[in-house]
C-alpha cells in the first residue's frame, strides 16, 4: 500500500463508515434522448479532512500543527514521518527532483499537495489550506 492510499486510509475515505462526512447531491449525466427519463441525484459522502484531524488532535496528548507541518499530519494519523517516508511520499506524488534534495521546500510542497489530493479525491478541504 502507498503512503497517500494509507493517507486516504486512516481518514476515511471510502468507506461507508466514514466519519464525520458531509452527504452531498450530484447530478447524474443526462440520459439518452431515446431512454430518456427524469434525471435522479446520486448521494456521495465527502470526507469531512478538518473535522476528522481536528478530531484526532483533540485526542492527541502532542500539539501537533497539521495545518502546516506534514510531518505532524502525518504524526496525527499514526504514519512514519521520518525523512525517508516523506521522501517517498513526495516521489509517489510527483514532487519536482531539485525539491527533493531540500527537505523544506519538499516538506511544504508535500502539505500542499497532500490536501489538494485529498480535495481531489473527494475531501472536503477549505481553501485556505490549499
Amino acid at each position: 500500500m502507498s503512503l497517500f492510499s494509507a493517507i486516504l486510509d486512516k481518514l476515511g475515505f471510502g468507506h461507508k463508515d466514514a466519519a464525520p462526512s458531509v452527504p452531498t447531491a450530484v447530478p447524474e449525466p443526462a440520459p439518452d434522448i431515446a431512454t430518456a427519463s427524469a434525471p435522479a441525484a446520486v448521494a456521495v459522502t465527502e470526507v469531512d479532512v478538518v473535522a476528522k484531524l481536528e478530531g484526532l488532535a483533540a485526542e492527541n496528548p502532542q500539539t501537533l500543527n497539521w495545518k502546516v507541518s506534514i510531518v505532524d499530519l502525518l504524526k496525527l494519523l499514526n504514519l512514519d514521518s521520518s525523512l525517508a517516508a516523506r521522501k517517498e511520499l513526495a516521489t509517489e506524488l510527483g514532487c519536482p527532483g531539485a525539491m527533493l534534495a531540500d527537505s523544506a521546500q519538499m516538506n511544504i510542497w508535500l502539505h500542499k499537495t497532500v490536501l489538494q489530493k485529498l480535495a481531489a479525491n473527494g475531501g472536503n478541504v477549505p481553501k485556505e489550506l490549499l
